[in-house]
């Protein structure tokens, strides 16, 4: 293993995109301890102690929202802005021919994209200025303070944006993933330290911390094996003759992932599981608003129930948007693959309909698992100072992979040998 890590620094191209993106997360865990102006820090802690929508947002800041720094917002405005181009493109038929325009197409998808971060960002910025004013955390208030946070927020969601953008060109890997893996690996140090003080003080007992760690090791391993789980549909290509060349005739496969929709089906699970809290924060003279929050606050059983259906139901939503079975039965035709056995058209897709839905259903069931375990392992341990949440857990094992494999084929076009080969 150590030979393969060292194979890594004999390219010089692959080792000076190694340092690139070590030196952009530097710039980030920077921008993250700069904190903005007229902050109660001790309000801001005990806010952040009642759990909520901010510990979420948090995750991908990186810890910045809890310093109340200029990336406090992190890269979410991203993630939104390109969830909702993503579900524009899927009903909005000028939008879905622009994206299959090529290259052309997707710069400009791009750029819408940017755009609505900012957007996104703006309203977010001015949310939470207004949501933290009310609480009490903002010493300092007033319309210019309000447009100053404003400004400050929305330029370091940008910036960060354009961070991650130089790190997928000039480095290696998604950079705004990578971002926001950097982050959540950032938080680990501090949650050990936490649990190791709980266990020495005889708060928390050295058998729940083994059940613990054993639990996590489970988890991990069965979350690489789901997110590199795939179906194999074979596709056979007919041979074509165009003047003195023969195309097709070779036999490949439609791969049809286990995960296909990543961690999006989590996030909007906790958004909408959120909206209970949110609207308690504007009705907090209703009873019954309160009686409603309370149902669905963090750790209740129907709040466990709802938030394990919910991830079930987004799953096959993001899935049926983001994988159109019509549209790769009509590309398999039109360069004349087809499954063999099944007849090309609308048979194929129904075919590749089935089969995705099969393959779905046992993703969704482990996404809800994953998801929920955190909440379990914390009311059977009673250790709420180390975690992997199921969000963080799918993010950083699936940045991993993808970094990986990007790493292997620059290690295998220089005929080395990888880290997950040999």
């Amino acid at each position: 293993m150590l030979e393969k890590f060292l194979n890594v620094f004999k390219i010089p191209d692959l080792k000076k995109r190694i340092l690139f993106v070590l030196a952009m997360i530097l710039v980030f865990r920077i921008g993250v301890h700069i904190p903005l102006p007229g902050v109660n820090a001790k309000a801001l802690k005990d806010l952040f102690a009642q759990g909520g929508i901010l510990n979420f947002i948090d995750l991908f800041a990186g810890g910045a929202l809890k310093r109340f720094s200029i990336f406090a917002m992190g890269i979410m405005p991203y993630i939104n802005a390109s969830i909702i181009m993503q579900l524009l493109i899927a009903v909005i038929p000028a939008l879905e021919r622009l994206s299959k325009e090529g290259e052309e197409g997707r710069q400009k998808i791009t750029s819408y994209i940017r755009y609505g971060t900012i957007i996104v960002g703006a309203l977010q910025a001015l949310g939470l200025t207004i949501w933290l004013e009310n609480m009490g955390v903002l010493i300092v208030t007033g319309p210019l303070m309000r447009i100053m946070n404003i400004i400050s927020l929305t330029a370091g969601t940008t910036f960060l944006m354009w961070l991650g953008e130089q790190i997928t060109d000039y480095g290696i890997g998604n950079g705004i993933s990578i971002i926001i893996f950097a982050g959540i690996v950032a938080r680990l140090p501090s949650q050990l330290v936490m649990t190791g003080r709980l266990v020495a003080a005889g708060e928390v007992s050295i058998f729940a911390l083994l059940a613990l760690i054993i639990i996590s090791v489970l988890a991990i391993a069965g979350v690489i094996m789901v997110e590199l789980g795939e179906r194999r549909i074979p596709v056979q290509y007919a041979k074509r003759v165009v003047g003195r060349r023969v195309y097709g005739g070779q036999a490949t496969y439609l791969p049809l992932r286990v995960n296909q929709a990543g961690v999006i089906p989590i996030i909007f699970a906790i958004a909408v599981l959120m909206l209970p809290g949110t609207l308690a924060q504007f009705f907090q003279t209703s009873e019954s608003m309160q009686q409603f929050n309370r149902l669905f606050s963090p750790g209740t059983p129907l709040y466990i129930i709802v938030y394990a259906l919910l991830i079930i139901f987004f799953t096959y939503f993001y899935t049926a948007i983001s994988f159109n079975p019509q549209n790769v039965a009509e590309n398999m035709q039109k360069y004349g693959g087809f499954i063999p056995g099944i007849r090309p058209g609308k048979p194929t897709a129904a075919y590749i309909e089935r089969i995705l839905s099969r393959v779905t259903l046992p993703g969704a069931i482990f996404l809800a698992l994953v998801a929920i375990l955190p909440t379990i392992l914390m009311k059977l341990t009673n250790i709420t100072t180390f975690y992997l949440g199921g969000t963080s857990l799918l993010i950083m094992v699936g940045v991993a992979l993808e970094t990986i494999r990007q790493i292997e084929a620059h290690l295998s076009m220089r005929h080395y040998e990888g880290f997950l080969k040999g």
